[in-house]
């Protein structure tokens, strides 16, 4: 009983610093239009599993040394990078993660792990928990595991329940629709085992090697939108309020500027930026070299894929500079006004007073001494 008492009592203290540490991200990243907001790095390309819609693994490839690791993750910190999460390949099969995990948390940035969980065990997330990770999620694709996926439920429960009892860092778990699984009921089956087991939920939709998506057939669609209704509503589940997943599911393209090479990076194995995942080849430069005239060019540079991508990250990370740039149209399409209304009549508090204290492009009086109150009390420079 004592141990489960002082677990929660880590779990609330972590998430009170993890919020500061969030809106500092978004402050930082509302002050400033040219430093990346989330980078996305590879430890190690090689993978345990082999899911045959996955594009982004081999079998053969080690890890990248951690010393060239540490030098990719300091240079992350030189350009002013917000978030760091690891992906792969299986990054998990880095044997020195925790490691990379601290130095990144040295810096104050927020530290993501994104795995398919086979590799966890209780030794593995009490070493994460002392790196000072921030967040994990798991994709879980199907109940039971096929020839499609292995990312099952029926595997994956005793892995979820250690993190239950054991993680002191968020954990997100993601069910999965799109053409390649067979049975969408399991999206559902999956999200109220989430929820039993007291973890954020989310439902993504697999996309094709260029990131793009085919809409979903109306079952499909209807159960998305029922796993999507029954999501726990804050702020900081930013994808929440967001319309990019929305419309495309429904076959809707968006009118976007995707700011990936310069919000948002993609660092392969090889040390190179990439606009993301499903667009490696550009540009292509090394991270080494990489400086603000990069950032500020591939911020500003359009994207053929956009219309149709569903790299979620990437539109949450443009969503921040909507903000930014067009305060009252972004509020109006992430928290649509009810019919009858003319405005959004419920925004989020955190939302409201980072518009008060941060969007006015000119704050004259209490404003301007409340704004530069909080940006020494965020940190933001």
């Amino acid at each position: 009983m004592s141990g489960t008492f002082f677990l929660r009592l880590k779990r609330k203290a972590r998430a009170i610093n993890r919020r500061h540490r969030e809106a500092r991200m978004v402050a930082a990243a509302l002050k400033s239009p040219y430093r990346p907001i989330l980078a996305q790095i590879i430890p190690v390309r090689r993978c345990n599993l082999s899911c045959a819609y996955c594009n982004e693994y081999d079998k053969t490839s080690e890890p990248v040394p951690v010393e060239e690791m540490a030098r990719r993750i300091d240079r992350l910190a030189e350009l002013g990078t917000l978030a760091i999460t690891f992906s792969g390949g299986e990054p998990l099969l880095h044997p020195e993660l925790e490691t990379l995990v601290e130095r990144i948390r040295r810096y104050n940035i927020i530290a993501t792990l994104i795995t398919n969980g086979y590799l966890l065990t209780a030794e593995r997330i009490k070493r994460l928990n002392r790196a000072g990770l921030d967040y994990l999620q798991i994709s879980i694709d199907n109940v039971t595991p096929d020839d499609v996926s292995k990312k099952s439920l029926k595997v994956l429960d005793q892995k979820l329940r250690l993190l239950a009892e054991r993680a002191e860092f968020d954990v997100t778990i993601n069910s999965v629709l799109g053409s390649s699984i067979r049975q969408p009921e399991d999206a559902l089956t999956i999200a109220r085992r989430v929820r039993e087991l007291g973890f954020k939920g989310t439902v993504g939709v697999l996309h094709d090697h260029s990131g793009q998506l085919q809409p979903l057939k109306p079952p499909q669609r209807r159960i998305y939108d029922e796993i999507l209704n029954s999501r726990r509503k804050s702020f900081f589940s930013f994808d929440y309020y967001n319309q990019f997943q929305k419309n495309l599911v429904r076959g809707l393209p968006n009118q976007w500027h995707c700011r990936a090479g310069g919000r948002y990076l993609y660092i392969c194995e090889d040390g190179l930026v990439h606009y993301c995942s499903q667009q490696r080849g550009h540009p292509a430069i090394p991270l080494a070299s990489y400086a603000r005239e990069d950032l500020e060019r591939e911020s500003k540079a359009v994207k053929s894929c956009a219309p149709y991508c569903s790299i979620s990250c990437v539109h949450q990370v443009a969503a921040l500079d909507d903000l930014r740039e067009n305060p009252r149209e972004a509020l109006s399409r992430f928290f649509p006004a009810q019919e009858g209304q003319i405005a959004p009549a419920n925004l989020p508090r955190p939302i409201r007073l980072l518009t008060w204290f941060f969007l006015p492009s000119k704050p004259h009086g209490k404003r301007r001494v409340f704004q530069n109150a909080a940006l020494r009390i965020l940190g933001v420079k």
